[in-house]
């Protein structure tokens, strides 16, 4: 969420009258957004507001302290397959999480994805954010307007700990595509065992209709809902503006 939101204004002009080769001479722009086993922040909503403020299974609320206690096992959750004694270690590095950070702040949250080309690694085995869901809000991003490019690896929701080579080279393969240039030491493919085929429908492949067209079928209701509702709240405000003035 805060990466989605911290790129606003950062992004390149979309200055028609201005010659691109003028553009790239200008100051340093943020050219694209990577994204690993998370979501799409929605601008204006608080991280917990498309959720109706209902936590799920992995953490409650507690009103007393103020933050977000987990309630599973972090190292099923986050870090299943990573070495038990690194596991361990990374668990005593977690920290507690406000509840203001959850609930509040929708004023503060932009969707800097609709901003830049994008990718997103989904993770296979994730315990924490199923498979289905990460490809179901790709299907919804896309329906939204975002130059959106997936990948997979059969990972945890922490493929960085868990599989580093697989995630490096995907993550510099997203940058090449960014940058239109090459990105040299690319971990070869024999060395990273984890990346997964690439998501998509193949319409001799049956099997694939249900594994990536389903969810993204459902994604894009989903994004056409979003559409709906975002269109509502613009005009409710409109009118409110109306009659205040």
């Amino acid at each position: 969420m805060v990466g989605n939101s911290a790129i606003r204004g950062f992004t390149r002009p979309q200055d028609s009258s201005t010659d691109q080769d003028q553009q790239s001479s200008g100051p340093g722009y943020i050219i694209g957004l990577i994204l690993i086993a998370s979501g799409f922040t929605f601008t204006g909503l608080a991280f917990m507001d498309p959720f109706l403020g209902r936590p799920p299974p992995l953490w409650r609320v507690n009103k007393e302290t103020g933050f977000a206690e987990i309630v599973a096992s972090p190292r099923e959750e986050f870090y299943h397959d990573v070495p038990a004694d690194e596991a361990e270690y990374w668990c005593s590095q977690l920290e507690p999480q406000s509840l203001e950070a959850l609930f509040e702040g929708g004023e503060h949250s932009y969707s800097g994805w609709l901003d830049v080309p994008c990718w997103y690694i989904g993770t296979a085995e994730d315990k924490c954010l199923p498979l289905f869901i990460q490809r179901m809000q790709a299907g919804m991003a896309r329906y939204m307007g975002a130059s959106l490019e997936c990948r997979e690896l059969r990972a945890s929701h922490s493929p960085f700990l868990s599989h580093p080579r697989d995630t490096a080279r995907l993550i510099l393969e997203a940058i090449e595509q960014f940058t239109g240039n090459p990105v040299g030491n690319l971990p070869s493919q024999d060395e990273c065992h984890a990346i997964m085929p690439v998501p998509r429908v193949e319409l001799l492949q049956p099997l694939t209709w249900y594994k990536f067209g389903v969810p993204l079928a459902f994604g894009n209701l989903l994004g056409r809902c979003v559409v709906l509702f975002n269109w509502a709240r613009r005009s409710l405000g409109a009118m409110g503006h109306q009659k205040s003035d």
